[in-house]
């Protein structure tokens, strides 16, 4: 029993969100039944997810809209009003105002980080809450099953050690997209490590049902790996190298290569190109298969993998273009004013 007080005690919940409705209430209900102190952290919502929050006891920051909005700097908000509450919190488990924890995650995450030396991040599994609705849910679904262990990374859903969070000043809130690997660079930088365990920790629901919010999520992942690359890309780190050179070689340089040389060639170069694809796509449906992956999943994640290669090219592209332009960078989102999906997520 004093194990269990400790925990709703010592662990802090953020939720940032805007507009999810049903999907907010369930996220806030499951945070509250298993902590004493949650925070959520609005971007200007229109529907009744303030009063909603604020009916269940729930703490409130509304986000300064005036300001561009990016998810580090909703989740810093959040962290530092849950501090103002009780500064007595050691622990803070940040996630997406569309999830729900899972039963009994917060606990088996609480026992883990306490007994393991230097953990100072841990995440388990998220798992979409629909997945056979539409080939974009499975697809997220599938992506983030990832492998057990010591990890680079956590992804949006996450229990954090606040003094590790602290000593690298949290968020950066200038990344608009990828700011969780970010911060894992910055913290495993001072010795720390980052875990993800055997466990369910999250539903999700991520509502994809067309191809064009698939098409601005790959985007977004793909300027999350040209400002991650160009901020951690030197050795020994080389955060997000290989993710920013595969986009833009599978996604531009060979396509660009092709189109230009087919007069040429006689389309030769076209022909070429297609043959190499599909090797690539044999190539990665043998890798999940090896995964554990059944036939039809395979087959899915490979074409998908290499469909997402020309967003995300153009997400680096766009990455670089604003930097050197010296534009502001604004968000690639996947959800509209409405709560719908319409591209990129924070898993």
């Amino acid at each position: 029993m004093s194990e269990q007080v400790s925990m709703r005690n010592l662990i802090g919940v953020v939720a940032i969100g805007r507009n999810e409705g049903d999907r907010l209430k369930k996220c806030l209900r499951s945070a509250k039944e298993q902590v004493d102190h949650v925070v959520y952290v609005d971007s200007g919502s229109t529907d009744d997810s303030i009063e909603f929050a604020s009916s269940i006891g729930v703490e409130v920051v509304n986000l300064d809209t005036s300001v561009p909005f990016t998810a580090a700097r909703a989740r810093n908000e959040g962290i530092k009003q849950l501090l103002m509450q009780n500064d007595a919190i050691e622990y803070v488990h940040v996630l997406d105002g569309d999830c729900e924890f899972r039963e009994g995650w917060m606990q088996l995450a609480f026992d883990f980080i306490r007994s393991e030396d230097k953990a100072a991040v841990v995440c388990g599994r998220r798992r979409e809450r629909f997945p056979d609705d539409t080939k974009y849910n499975r697809l997220c679904d599938l992506e983030w099953d990832t492998p057990i262990g010591k990890a680079r990374s956590c992804g949006g859903d996450a229990l954090f050690l606040l003094k590790a969070f602290n000593e690298v000043n949290g968020y950066n809130p200038t990344v608009i997209a990828g700011e969780e690997p970010e911060l894992c660079v910055r913290i495993r930088g001072l010795g720390y490590t980052v875990h993800r365990i055997d466990h369910e920790m999250t539903f999700h629901d991520a509502a994809m049902t067309r191809f064009g919010q698939f098409w601005l999520r790959a985007k977004r992942a793909g300027h999350a790996y040209a400002q991650g690359a160009d901020m951690h890309g030197a050795p020994p780190e080389r955060h997000n190298v290989k993710q920013t050179r595969s986009a833009m070689v599978w996604g531009f340089i060979m396509p660009l290569l092709a189109i230009c040389f087919a007069w040429w060639t006689l389309g030769l170069s076209v022909l070429i190109y297609g043959m190499l694809l599909v090797l690539q796509f044999w190539r990665i449906r043998k890798g999940e298969i090896g995964r554990g992956r059944i036939s039809k999943d395979a087959n899915l994640m490979a074409l998908f993998v290499l469909i997402a290669k020309y967003p995300q090219a153009n997400g680096v592209l766009l990455y670089w273009y604003r930097k050197l332009l010296k534009k502001q960078a604004t968000l690639i989102e996947y959800k509209d004013a409405d709560g719908l999906a319409v591209g990129g997520d924070h898993a």
